[in-house]
C-alpha cells in the first residue's frame, strides 16, 4: 500500500512492512516534463575504457566521460526510460531523477539491459510493478537473465526482486504516459534487430548500421535526431561518423546528436569538423520535446 504527498520536487510514500507500522520516507526527483535527458552517450564499454591511456580516456572534459547509452523522457503521464544500462543507478542519481514510471527497450544487448535490477525501488512509489515495453525477443532475454524476478516462490521481503509487468510491442505505434510512440525498425549488424523510437518530432535511434527506406520514411520532418555513430572508421554493427552523416543528409533533421560514442571521438575536436547542425551527444544533454 502506497500513499503520496506532493510538494514541489519532494514527495513522500508510505511502505507497509510485515510486523512494522507504516514508515514515511521522503524521495526527491526533478521535474523535466517536456524534455529528453540523455542518460548515457557511450559505447558498450563506456568512456573512459578500463585500462586505456588514450587522450580521450584521460580527458578532464566531462563531455568525454560517457556512461552506457540510455535516455529518459519527461512525459505528461510520467517518466519513460529507454533501456536499463549497467550504469542506470549512477545515471539517475547524477541527474536527480527519483522516479521511473515505465521503461521501453530498444534491444536485448547487455549494455542496454543489465541495469534492470535497479528498477526494484520504483514499485514502492508506483504502487504496482514497473511496466516494461519490449519485443518478444527482448522479453525472452529478460526472463532468462533475470529469471529470479519471475520464479513463482515466496519472497523474503518486499523489494527482494524487481516487480515487473511486461507488455509486448512490435513496429506499430502505441500510446504511453500521454505520448504516441512510433517504433522505427533498425538493423544492428547481421544478428540483431533494434527498435528506434519517434515521439513527436524527436527520434532516438541508437545501435544501428542500416536503416531501411521504409524506416527512413518514418523519420522525415524531425526537429531532432539522436543517431548512432561509434567512431570514424567503419564497424560491422554500428554506423561510423561518415555513415551517420549520410543518413542525416537523407533525413535532413533540423539538428542531430550522435550517440553510442567510443573513445576515438574527442568531444571538442570532433565537433570542430562536423557540420554545424550535427554535434556529439554527451551525458546529461537535455533536448526539448516538440
Amino acid at each position: 500500500m502506497t500513499k503520496f504527498h506532493c510538494g514541489r520536487s519532494h514527495f513522500y510514500y508510505l511502505i507497509f512492512r510485515p510486523r512494522l507500522a507504516a514508515v514515511e520516507k521522503p524521495y526527491r526527483s526533478i521535474d523535466f516534463r517536456g524534455q529528453l535527458i540523455l542518460l548515457g552517450s557511450g559505447t558498450s564499454v563506456g568512456v573512459p575504457a578500463i585500462g586505456c591511456a588514450c587522450s580521450v580516456c584521460k580527458s578532464s572534459d566531462p563531455k568525454n566521460n560517457r556512461t552506457r547509452s540510455g535516455a529518459i523522457l519527461g512525459l505528461p503521464g510520467g517518466n519513460l526510460l529507454f533501456d536499463t544500462s549497467p550504469d542506470l543507478r549512477h545515471q539517475l542519481l547524477r541527474e536527480g531523477i527519483g522516479m521511473v514510471n515505465a521503461a521501453v527497450f530498444t534491444h536485448e544487448h547487455a549494455d542496454h539491459l543489465h541495469g534492470l535490477d535497479d528498477l526494484r525501488l520504483f514499485p514502492f512509489l508506483l504502487g504496482h510493478p514497473v511496466p516494461l515495453y519490449c519485443t518478444q525477443l527482448v522479453e525472452s532475454r529478460i526472463r532468462r537473465v533475470f529469471d529470479y524476478a519471475f520464479i513463482d516462490r515466496g519472497h523474503t521481503h518486499p523489494g527482494a526482486v524487481p516487480q515487473l509487468q511486461i507488455h509486448t510491442i512490435v513496429d506499430e505505434p502505441f500510446e504511453l504516459l500521454g505520448a504516441r510512440l512510433q517504433p522505427i525498425p533498425l538493423v544492428h549488424g547481421p544478428h540483431c534487430n533494434v527498435l528506434g523510437f519517434r515521439f513527436g518530432n524527436v527520434a532516438y535511434c541508437t545501435d544501428t548500421n542500416f536503416i531501411s527506406d521504409s524506416s527512413l520514411a518514418l523519420l522525415q520532418g524531425l526537429d531532432v535526431l539522436i543517431l548512432d555513430a561509434l567512431r570514424f572508421t567503419p564497424h560491422p554493427t554500428h554506423f561510423c561518423v561518415d555513415e551517420a552523416l549520410d543518413v542525416v543528409s537523407r533525413i535532413q533533421p533540423k539538428m542531430t546528436f550522435l550517440t553510442h560514442l567510443s573513445h576515438e571521438l574527442d568531444y571538442d575536436l570532433t565537433n570542430e569538423i562536423l557540420p554545424k547542425h550535427v554535434r556529439l551527444a554527451y551525458d546529461g544533454l537535455r533536448i526539448p520535446l516538440t
